[in-house]
């Protein structure tokens, strides 16, 4: 990490719905630790010539998630950090990450970006009318909203409630818990 000079690498794992702001918290931590890299599932997408807001087959995306894995497995083994940039949702695909953090011996933070549902859609309403990210269409929009299964207490999340916007508050946090892990090797 920047602030505490540590050199632990690690997976943060972002949590959360569209529009919440998980890619604003990427940038933000990716600028705060050490040798971070972003690998956005989104991104992989759009490499692949593919719209993530048009409802991709489960095929696609488990095609996505392969290759963001392949990536991630690759940063760790160079010492890099990994901020993964994705909704994160069912658990099933955070307990991947879980596994592949154990398999490369690193720890995995979770960083659960809650934005309250109401403001995701006036997001989603805003990023229309000025075309800032990709679209995603209605129907997937509310699919995604209606099967979301949030983080629970057992997984341990950071918390970053986009209603207080005290981004740095979250990055100490990850921080600490960084260096925590660290401290325990």
């Amino acid at each position: 990490m920047a602030a505490a000079g540590s050199s632990v690498r690690g997976i943060v794992l972002l949590c959360g719905r569209s529009f919440s702001g998980k890619s604003t918290v990427a940038a933000h931590a990716a600028r705060h630790l050490d040798a971070a890299e972003v690998v956005s599932l989104d991104v992989i997408n759009a490499e692949r010539n593919l719209r993530s807001g048009a409802g991709l087959p489960i095929e696609e995306w488990a095609k996505t998630f392969e290759m963001a894995q392949s990536r991630a497995r690759t940063l760790l083994e160079s010492g890099t950090t990994v901020i993964v940039d994705d909704t994160s949702s069912p658990r099933f695909l955070r307990d991947a990450w879980r596994r592949l953090a154990a398999e490369m011996e690193v720890p995995l933070v979770l960083v659960y970006v809650n934005t309250p549902v109401e403001v995701s859609l006036e997001r989603h309403a805003a990023n229309r009318a000025a075309r800032s990210r990709a679209d995603v269409d209605d129907e997937v929009l509310q699919e995604h909203l209606e099967s979301f299964e949030a983080p629970t207490p057992d997984e341990d999340p950071v918390c970053h409630s986009t209603a207080d916007g005290n981004l740095s508050e979250t990055l100490d946090e990850l921080e600490r818990r960084f260096v925590a892990a660290k401290a325990d090797q």
